[in-house]
């Protein structure tokens, strides 16, 4: 109970003090337009005011993402805890915090322009790849449980219940974001909320003590804490997703002053909502191996349904329902925004897209194989989704720190956890049977060295950037 308090007390911290310290390595100024104004169109920039910016925010970013990670990552103990804390405040608020303002400050970019700009071309065109397959298997992963639920409790197929989900898709493309999104997604974003507060006052008056720290894995198997739990747990600590999905949300941010708000507090709150089911899954079944079995027999919907259900009672139930089928389906629909977005600044080179009809048909390459992918065992998807998604976010810290870099400031905040990321995703490629299954300890060796090449190259893009800035102040000085 102590860890679960003093874990939720170091989150609230996290945002109050750490925060402001990045904000003011960002440096802000609410002079300067913002996209919203400046590149006002109707569609993608349109004003918003800041909490529905926060809570739509939320909503794009989590989805059910800290609820099933967190409760799958419940299994190796307390010690999940640890990483959601540390993750959420030194990586994952910083990442999201950094992908937003940067697109705002870069004219609503999308996050491969942005790798572009201050990794390279060569780095973008992978990274364009790279994320529009993870828009794609998220999509299709966050739409066929729905899709797959809705077909349990009513007479529609699951064909014709992705047929409906999609074609509610086509339309949230192409309508401006402050009709659906803006309008209906606060609303949304609150149900994670409202789960996670009522979950958390009914788990401490259950009478099941929340386990307290202890760095010892329990999860069945004796699976390694590294770097499986980094990747287990993306939402709530750190997730790639999050940076193609700020741009969304950068393109409706009325001052630069609220981006800390908006991005590193919507982070924050996921962080939160994380810890809450994390401590959920240890408790209610007993500890880590009851969880197993509640996994095993109904995955992680059913065992949010049971906990929702045993706990809250009709209401939980409620909740659990339109939590599993309606949070999914908002994470699909602004991951294909999102991946229009990016498709369009990809093609805005050869022909301007101006026309409802156009948008619709940008979206077709990864929606088309999004339905497909849905249409399959979804299940196996998850396994690609992980280390594709840190990778993501991985690189996303290497561009916040070459920004930082460019302009002369404290690059460390972004540096050091691009450093620890590198080192988990080198890992688990070779370790994890997704990836090529490796010994652990050979595993653990090879991703080591292949950080080491990424911290040397770190270390001369420093040196060099010192230069250019002494090359600079001497030449001011003469």
């Amino acid at each position: 109970m102590i860890t679960f308090f003093g874990a939720l007390i170091l989150l609230i911290g996290g945002y109050i003090f750490y925060s402001k310290f990045v904000e003011r390595v960002f440096g802000i100024d609410d002079a300067t337009p913002t996209p919203a104004y400046s590149q006002s169109d109707g569609l993608d920039y349109v004003p918003m005011s800041w909490w529905k910016g926060n809570l739509i925010q939320l909503l794009n970013i989590a989805g059910l993402g800290p609820i099933y990670g967190a409760v799958a990552g419940a299994l190796y103990g307390p010690v999940a805890f640890i990483w959601i804390v540390v993750g959420c405040i030194f990586a994952g608020a910083v990442h999201d915090y950094f992908s937003g303002m940067m697109s705002l400050r870069h004219g609503g970019a999308q996050f491969p322009a942005l790798v572009g700009r201050y990794l390279g071309k060569h780095v973008k065109t992978i990274i364009n790849g790279v994320s529009l397959v993870l828009m794609i298997l998220v999509a299709a992963a966050f739409t066929a449980g729905p899709a797959q639920l809705i077909s349990q409790i009513t007479p529609v197929s699951f064909i014709v219940a992705l047929v409906i989900i999609f074609s509610y898709f086509a339309l949230a493309i192409i309508l401006p974001v402050n009709r659906i999104i803006g309008r209906i997604y606060p609303f949304l974003g609150a149900i994670l909320l409202i789960m996670a507060g009522a979950v958390a006052v009914a788990l401490l008056f259950s009478g099941k003590p929340i386990p307290n720290l202890t760095l010892q894995n329990l999860h069945p198997g004796d699976l390694p804490i590294w770097p499986l739990l980094m990747v287990t747990i993306s939402c709530g600590a750190i997730s790639g997703f999050h940076c193609t999905q700020s741009p969304i949300i950068a393109c409706t941010v009325k001052k630069e002053s609220e981006g800390r708000k908006i991005f590193y507090g919507a982070m924050i709150t996921e962080g939160i909502i994380a810890l809450i089911w994390a401590a959920a899954g240890m408790t209610f079944f007993n500890g880590t191996v009851g969880l197993q079995e509640a996994l095993a027999a109904g995955g992680p919907s059913g065992v949010v349904n049971e906990i929702s259900t045993s706990l809250l009672g009709t209401f939980g139930g409620i909740l659990a329902v339109l939590g599993v089928i309606i949070l999914p389906i908002t994470t699909g629909d602004t991951a294909l925004r999102s991946s229009r977005m990016i498709l369009t600044e990809v093609l805005s080179k050869f022909f301007h897209i101006e026309s409802k009809v156009k948008v619709l048909l940008v979206s077709i390459p990864v929606s088309v194989p999004a339905f497909f992918l849905a249409t399959i065992d979804y299940t196996f998807l998850w396994r690609y989704v992980g280390w594709t998604n840190q990778v993501v976010a991985t690189v996303m810290l290497w561009t916040g720190a070459m920004y930082l870099l460019k302009n002369h400031k404290f690059h460390w905040i972004c540096g050091v956890p691009a450093i620890f990321m590198t080192a988990a995703v080198c890992t688990y490629i070779f370790y994890a049977p997704e990836g090529l299954n490796l010994d652990y300890q050979f595993s653990m060796t090879i991703g080591l060295l292949l950080t080491a090449v990424v911290v040397l190259w770190y270390v001369v893009q420093i040196i060099k950037h010192r230069n250019i800035k002494q090359h600079n102040t001497n030449y001011n000085a003469a």
